[in-house]
């Protein structure tokens, strides 16, 4: 009766999986809209008093292979969009501006907790872009910086068809070489098309 009981619900997790995702063996691309913070704490001696972090909006575009319907590999190219920050030192203004990008490589774990719902999980490796300029008595400074570091990502996906999902998810990229502009983390709005 244990082993009986025990058969029924690995059966009705791995139709869960089924049902939210595509079959074994299937490639897959999704588009998305992202939302960051970016920061500009390292302004030396600001005195405008202003709030220096705001909310970018950008976009994504992912690719993967869905090896069956637990795991996946997955790559992808973010844009966090430009920002910039204007600050003042003792009455002389500057401006900081930064531009965000990032590619990830990750594998991917999911889990059904619903006919249509699955929950993920992501971990890899990103490689983030940052082009920063600041100019003013914070300092004059312009230039590229690249960094790789760990990305980890959580998220809900939602199987509107078999071929067809929508996801919403926490991804976490590391941090930039030069401390000014997007922060580590970001939350981004995914729909995806499976072949």
């Amino acid at each position: 009766m244990k082993n009986t009981l025990l058969a029924l619900v690995a059966s009705a997790a791995a139709f869960g999986a089924v049902s939210a995702h595509a079959a074994d063996g299937s490639p897959y691309v999704g588009i998305g809209g992202v939302v960051s913070e970016h920061r500009y704490n390292n302004m030396a001696g600001d005195t405008t008093g202003a709030d220096n972090a705001k909310h970018e909006y950008g976009g994504k575009f992912f690719a993967g292979y869905q090896i069956n319907p637990m795991f996946a590999v997955e790559a992808g190219y973010t844009d966090f969009g430009k920002s910039d920050y204007n600050y003042a030192v003792n009455g002389a203004r500057g401006r900081g501006e930064a531009d965000s990008k990032s590619y990830y490589l990750a594998g991917k774990a999911s889990y059904p907790v619903a006919e249509k719902v699955n929950v993920f999980g992501k971990l890899g490796v990103a490689h983030n872009k940052n082009d920063v300029s600041v100019s003013g008595l914070a300092g004059n400074y312009r230039g590229e910086s690249s960094r790789n570091a760990a990305y980890a990502a959580l998220g809900a996906e939602y199987a509107v068809t078999e071929k067809v999902g929508l996801s919403l998810e926490y991804e976490h990229y590391g941090k930039n070489e030069v401390d000014i502009g997007r922060s580590k983390g970001a939350v981004s709005l995914n729909a995806r098309y499976s072949f």
